[in-house]
Parts: C-alpha cells; sequence; structure tokens
C-alpha cells in the first residue's frame, strides 16, 4: 500500500478545540487539545503528519481587500495560544508550517500539490471541513471531516457545493464568505451561483446574454446585471478565494514522524497533560 499524507488543518483545530463545551482550560485547552488529535491521527495508522497554522491572522489577502478576516474579533485567550500551538505541536515530533505571509489553507494546498506528484503516495487527506479546501480535491486528493467522519473527493464536493473542486473560488467570488470577511455580488445566491457556473464553468465563460441562458434560475437579467457591472470585483473575490501552493513546504519524507523532540515530557507536563507524553511514548516504542 502506498503512503497516505495527512495535512491538518491547525487553526481549524485550536478553534475547535478552544469552543468545545468539553474546555473547561480556555487559556491552554486548545493547545491540548490540538496535540491530543494529532496523537490520535498516529494511533490510528498515519505515518506523514504535517499541521498548517496561522502564525498571524493577516496575510497578503488583506492588502486586496480592506474588510478581510483579520483577528481583531477573536477570543484573546485563544490567539495567545496561536504560538504555543506551534512549538507544542513541534516537540512532539509534528511537522508544522506557520503562515505568515500566506494562510493556513494555502499551506495545506501546497502540501497537497508537493504530494500528489509524489509516486510513492496513494492518498493525500485534507483535514479539515472548510469548503474553500474542496477546490484542491481530485484524484489522490481528499477532503476528510474528522469531526463528523465525512470524506469527499470530487463527486462528494460537487455533491456538496453544486460545483466541480476547480469552480470554487468563482462559487465564492459570487456567493462571498462570511468568514473570509468579503461578501460576493448582490442577489447571487448558492443555489443561483451553483446552477450557473455547473452549466458553463467558470465566470469568464458565463454568456453575456441572459436570454440564452438555460440554467434554471430565475432573475438572470437581473444577476447578468450585477455580474456585468461588478465583474473586476468579482475577479478580485475569486484571487482572494483562490489557494495559494507555492508555500516552502518541503518534501513528504520530511513530514514522516520520527518520534517526539527532547524535552517533550515537560511540554505535556506544562500543560497539565502527562498523558499526552505516555501516548507519545507509546507511538515511539512502536517505530523501533
Amino acid at each position: 500500500m502506498g503512503l497516505h499524507v495527512h495535512l491538518v488543518d491547525g487553526t481549524y483545530e485550536l478553534f475547535r478545540y478552544h469552543y468545545s463545551p468539553a474546555n473547561k482550560e480556555p487559556e491552554i485547552g486548545a493547545t491540548r487539545g490540538v496535540v491530543a488529535s494529532c496523537l490520535t491521527l498516529l494511533e490510528q495508522g498515519a505515518t506523514h503528519v504535517a499541521v498548517a497554522t496561522d502564525h498571524i491572522i493577516e496575510s497578503f489577502r488583506n492588502d486586496l481587500w480592506p474588510g478581510y478576516k483579520d483577528g481583531s474579533g477573536v477570543d484573546p485567550q485563544l490567539r495567545a495560544q496561536f504560538p504555543l500551538v506551534e512549538d507544542a505541536l513541534r516537540s512532539f515530533g509534528f511537522t508544522v508550517w506557520p503562515m505568515v505571509e500566506q494562510e493556513a489553507d494555502d499551506g495545506m494546498a501546497a502540501g497537497a500539490a508537493v504530494a500528489k506528484e509524489d509516486d510513492r503516495v496513494e492518498r493525500v487527506i485534507i483535514c479539515t471541513p472548510d469548503k474553500d479546501l474542496g477546490q484542491c480535491v481530485g484524484g489522490k486528493v481528499w477532503q476528510w471531516d474528522r469531526r463528523q467522519d465525512k470524506w469527499f473527493d470530487a463527486v462528494g464536493v460537487h455533491g456538496r457545493l453544486g460545483v466541480a473542486p476547480e469552480l470554487i473560488p468563482d462559487l465564492l467570488a459570487l456567493v462571498g464568505d462570511a468568514a473570509d470577511g468579503f461578501p460576493g455580488l448582490p442577489g447571487w445566491g448558492a443555489k443561483s451561483a451553483a446552477a450557473v457556473l455547473d452549466r458553463w464553468g467558470h465566470l469568464e465563460d458565463i454568456p453575456e446574454d441572459p436570454l440564452t441562458w438555460d440554467a434554471g434560475v430565475r432573475s438572470a437579467a437581473k444577476l447578468n446585471a450585477v455580474l456585468r457591472e461588478q465583474f473586476e470585483l468579482a475577479l478580485l473575490f475569486r484571487r482572494i478565494a483562490t489557494v495559494e501552493t507555492d508555500a516552502e513546504v518541503g518534501a513528504v519524507d520530511d513530514w514522516r514522524w520520527c518520534g517526539p523532540a527532547p524535552g517533550y515530557e515537560a511540554v505535556a507536563e506544562a500543560m497539565g497533560a502527562p498523558r499526552l507524553a505516555e501516548r507519545a511514548a507509546t507511538l515511539t516504542a512502536k517505530l523501533t
């Protein structure tokens, strides 16, 4: 069997554990949860694991759109754990990609681009429910929502969003993304945008005469007028929604888990989680 590469959305995991009802220690509980989650992957058989994080929330996209997410509303106790989780993961032997100019999504996209070109890799697994990352899915690359244990290949992405993976940036350009802070175009909803894009493809391929539209959408003339009036804005939003694949992430062999770093026991103790060190030690024993 070929290699299975797991690419983890560390920022999503940090948010998920911070806001979990089970988190009784908001100053450190999320970091502890992310490390535990990554150890679980190893216990389930993962061998190559890389975690992409937003080292800072801002990225080059903030220069493209003033309303783009900037982290201003993030809980201070959560934000303080951004560097903590990176250090903790490294101490437990995980590869970490702390993104500065780019975002965690770009790190995972770059990792997927590298891994799918490696002949030894059978499957690349992007571990996040984030719909944006669906644009990377296809061939060897799958998306896995671990919380709900839902898997998406290209057909699954289409079933989820109504468009093929490569059209997700076009879809987001029309409907916007509230989580990322850009609004899309007025009047365009998820159903109408998916129907039009699924029928014709990218934004540039949508016929300029709405009388020729046969995608079964209402108010075609109005939607088309908005698209023509704000076409450059739609292209900008598509640029924002398109993941980058040029981050420096190394090679697949760099992501193999080879055991924790010296001093990981003290890190686990500082997190109030000695059990994490015990789990890492058990996994290390199985490597020999």
